[in-house]
């Protein structure tokens, strides 16, 4: 499955690009006087390679994983509060129910390795390939074929919400400690020095940083993920989550539907996503720029320019719902705004 995946991702065409654009510049406006929300639509219509493309039916994906590393202080919640956090976004109670319903979304959850059994509830998805990672100082966080499984476990979700007839997804994640990883990803990958791309995370003190930092020195050297190869890093420093939104990234490039990327962790899906098949950037919309310094390195990295800069590091895809909004206005633009010929107004072009 992973590899028919990656044969079927495919680079968008020019042609649809100049077919949104023309419609775009002859609506009643000055050319280009939308700015980023006509690249938006430009680029929805590429995707779908649908001149009227409708964005009626959205999901956004919150992965839930637990990660071993918290065994060295690098978070200042115990790590207890993954599984809290799962049963309050079931409850619709988060900071990601409130915006997806703003945004008309759907809210999954995705226990893809939660060190908890989870009853059967509607919203939940059981996707388990491990019941946390494992302590990355010591030795890899998962296997290679665990990695794999994760990363399998978000295709298998894009096939199955693209079934369901949804048109655009989000990435969100929940995981105590999922930004130590994250960094580590970052550092492999884009080779620059940990401490340039480590943050706070949920707000740890100087003396935490400082820690957090060493600790992931110490896991890079334990394991010498090798940056060429994007499945090693994942495995070795990575997360399940991180795995599962790489997967339902390039599941869902290779079924030519959108993906907003929400921030600093998902982000890291994402890097490992466009390490495998680097064309499926062109299906992802950065939802906005992180605190996290590490954040814009990956953003960088992958090509991606952020649509909004809150200040925002929640997670769980908050900021996918609220850019999500921002996309199909850009969309409603092009397919609602009446043209020159359409409203009877002399053309400036």
């Amino acid at each position: 499955m992973f590899q028919d995946t990656i044969n079927k991702i495919r680079p968008l065409q020019k042609q649809w690009f100049e077919k949104a654009q023309q419609r775009l510049d002859n609506l009643t406006k000055p050319i280009r006087s939308l700015g980023r929300l006509e690249e938006f639509a430009a680029r929805l219509v590429a995707i779908k390679e649908d001149a009227s493309p409708i964005l009626d039916k959205k999901a956004i994906f919150t992965f839930a994983g637990d990660h071993g590393v918290t065994d060295e202080g690098v978070s200042a919640f115990p790590k207890e509060v993954t599984q809290q956090m799962v049963f309050n976004f079931l409850r619709g109670g988060a900071g990601i129910n409130v915006l997806a319903r703003h945004a008309g979304a759907e809210v999954v959850v995705v226990d893809v390795g939660v060190a908890h059994e989870f009853e059967k509830a509607e919203g939940l998805l059981n996707f388990k390939v491990v019941h946390g990672t494992k302590n990355f100082t010591l030795g890899p966080a998962m296997t290679r074929d665990e990695a794999l499984k994760c990363i399998n476990a978000g295709i298998e979700i894009a096939k199955g919400y693209a079934r369901k007839g949804c048109k655009i997804f989000g990435t969100g994640e929940m995981g105590i400690g999922n930004t130590t990883p994250s960094s580590a990803i970052t550092a492999v990958i884009t080779g620059r020095p940990v401490a340039e791309v480590t943050g706070r995370g949920t707000g740890i003190d100087d003396d935490a940083h400082t820690n957090k930092v060493r600790v992931i020195e110490k896991g890079i050297e334990v394991n010498k993920p090798s940056a060429a190869d994007a499945l090693d890093v994942l495995a070795k420093v990575g997360g399940a989550e991180i795995g599962g939104i790489a997967g339902l990234i390039l599941g869902a490039a290779s079924l030519r539907i959108p993906v907003v990327v929400d921030g600093f962790i998902s982000t890291a899906g994402a890097l490992i996503a466009y390490e495998l098949k680097p064309e499926c950037a062109e299906y992802m919309f950065a939802a906005h720029s992180s605190v996290e310094p590490g954040h814009k390195v990956m953003l960088e990295k992958i090509g991606l320019k952020p649509i909004l800069d809150l200040n925002m590091r929640l997670g769980e895809g908050t900021g996918a719902a609220v850019a999500m909004m921002v996309i199909e206005a850009g969309l409603k633009i092009y397919r609602e705004m009446a043209t020159f010929g359409e409203a009877g107004v002399a053309s400036g072009n």
